[in-house]
């Protein structure tokens, strides 16, 4: 039963109290308050992200309002403005790194029983990035052009669920490739990547761990054609061949076979050129492997929509990256109560349902029970979704 628990403590409970305060202790703050715990910013944090606040007095103003509530919704301290905004500038952002890593490893665990939609049984990630633009009077430490400042996501998401494994916040002028150096590769995994990823050492890495990787050739790639195999151009397949390469610097960073499909796409009339080191699968399921590679930018789109990570209540870095990691956690923390209460709603559905009931008093479940709005004939196909799109 609720037992009559706010609908924003249930939530919380995603928030393991001693996990938690495992991840507060690696690292402590210079100088802390005592009347405004690291959960305290946590739980203020996380309710800005569910209840769409704009700012720092947009917080205190919601939560003075109900602060005979704050003690039910887990808040032990006094929140004001100026608290808020000391610990989002001066407590380490890492705090609720490894928090969204716990929320990751639980998010993975529930969506681990998804059914593949591929035709490809081992694990499948996506990789992209996506750049938040800042005003560069504010934000100068991220200095992108000379008129103006960004970051950039880089993001690598499971498939099943679209659950974000690892992300990197860095200056927007990294460019994409080189987050491939931060990556540990999984044996028998494949990994979608578009054009931007093709550096040859790189895949040739990700061919050493005895992974595999599917996407898009580039139009100067030199090669010679080693084997062509037989294809059913009926299914948009034009040609399956077995390459290597020839160019005098891609040969040496990349000296084994590789695979090279063509597909035309019957949606664009596209002709679409994919590289793997798979020779396995079949070349149809390689165009389908790499098409689902939409999937994370549906994610980036959902999170820019829904989620507080374009406009920033504190202009440090520090606080910068609290917030994209705050707004991540809370993201998971959705996508758990998703699968976990068995709803299969939109995930917009359910954050609209619960931005509205925060503070109300019903069970998790039977409030969006109650709000199914599956079949509603005014719900956007392109709203992003679990266990399909």
């Amino acid at each position: 039963m609720n037992n009559g628990r706010l609908v924003f403590s249930q939530i919380a409970d995603l928030i393991h109290r001693e996990q938690f305060s495992r991840c507060v202790s690696r690292y402590p703050m210079p100088r802390k308050s005592r009347s405004f715990s690291a959960r305290d910013q946590c739980l203020c944090m996380v309710f800005a992200q569910l209840t769409f606040r704009e700012s720092l007095r947009d917080i205190e103003a919601c939560l003075g309002s109900q602060d005979r509530l704050l003690y039910s919704m887990g808040i032990r301290g006094s929140v004001s403005r100026t608290s808020l905004a000391y610990a989002n500038e001066n407590r380490d952002w890492r705090v609720f790194f490894e928090m969204a890593q716990l929320l990751i490893k639980r998010a993975r665990a529930l969506y681990s029983i998804d059914q593949d939609t591929i035709g490809i049984t081992e694990m499948v990630y996506a990789l992209d990035s996506s750049t938040i633009d800042l005003c560069l009077s504010l934000f100068p430490w991220a200095r992108f052009r000379t008129t103006k400042s960004a970051i950039k996501l880089h993001t690598m998401i499971d498939l099943r669920g679209s659950i974000p494994v690892f992300i990197a916040i860095t200056p927007a002028a990294v460019h994409d490739v080189r987050i491939l150096d931060r990556i540990i590769f999984e044996a028998g995994a494949f990994y979608v990547m578009d054009r931007a990823y093709v550096d040859f050492r790189r895949l040739a890495r990700i061919a050493s761990c005895s992974a595999f990787f599917v996407t898009r050739a580039k139009t100067n790639m030199r090669y010679y054609v080693k084997e062509s195999h037989a294809v059913d151009k009926s299914t948009g397949l034009r040609s399956d061949q077995t390459i290597r390469l020839t160019g005098k610097r891609t040969k040496a960073s990349f000296p084994f076979d590789l695979r090279r499909i063509s597909y035309l796409d019957p949606e664009t009339g596209k002709l679409l050129v994919f590289i793997t080191n798979n020779f396995e699968i079949a070349g149809l399921v390689v165009a389908k492997t790499y098409k689902s590679r939409w999937q994370i930018e549906l994610f980036f789109k959902w999170i820019k929509q829904n989620l507080r990570i374009k406009a920033f209540f504190g202009l440090s870095e520090n606080a910068v990256k609290t917030q994209i990691w705050t707004a991540i956690s809370t993201y998971l923390m959705v996508a758990c109560l998703n699968k976990s209460l068995g709803i299969d709603q939109s995930m917009s559905r359910i954050l609209q349902v619960i931005s509205v009931n925060i503070f109300s008093k019903e069970s998790l479940h039977q409030l969006l029970a109650n709000c199914d709005t599956r079949n509603c004939l005014t719900d956007t196909p392109n709203q992003l979704m679990f266990n399909g799109f």
